[in-house]
């Protein structure tokens, strides 16, 4: 909650995806997903450094061999019989290096993402 509470900070990712957008036109999105993704991207930037679970460049032949682990490999299309797997590398997959959220304040209520806004 804390995360989504920084991306609506951010970025206004909770109001981009409670819009409903289908009567905008792609212009109009575009320039939206712009400003949401700068925003959400810097506040992602601040609190995690990530990197990918597989160097190769996106479409390069990979082998996969016997032992590895599926919580970092998934494989998809026609798998059959067992390791070692080759095949071309569709996704690098992401880990999280690491993970640092700002502390609460005291009487912090993690439920509420944006509080309303009023102005007077």
């Amino acid at each position: 909650l804390q995360l989504l509470a920084l991306f609506q900070r951010e970025g206004r990712l909770v109001d981009f995806l409670e819009q409903d957008i289908a009567s905008f036109d792609d212009a109009e999105i575009g320039g939206v997903a712009r400003v949401v993704h700068e925003g959400c991207r810097k506040a992602l930037h601040e609190h995690a450094k990530l990197a990918t679970v597989r160097r190769e460049e996106e479409g390069a032949s990979v082998t996969i061999d016997a032992g590895y682990r599926a919580a970092e490999i998934k494989l998809i299309g026609n798998v059959q019989g067992s390791a070692p797997y080759r095949g071309a590398l569709r996704h690098r997959g992401w880990r999280a290096e690491s993970f640092a959220l700002p502390t609460p304040v005291a009487d912090h209520d993690a439920r509420v993402i944006a509080p309303a806004e009023v102005e007077l």
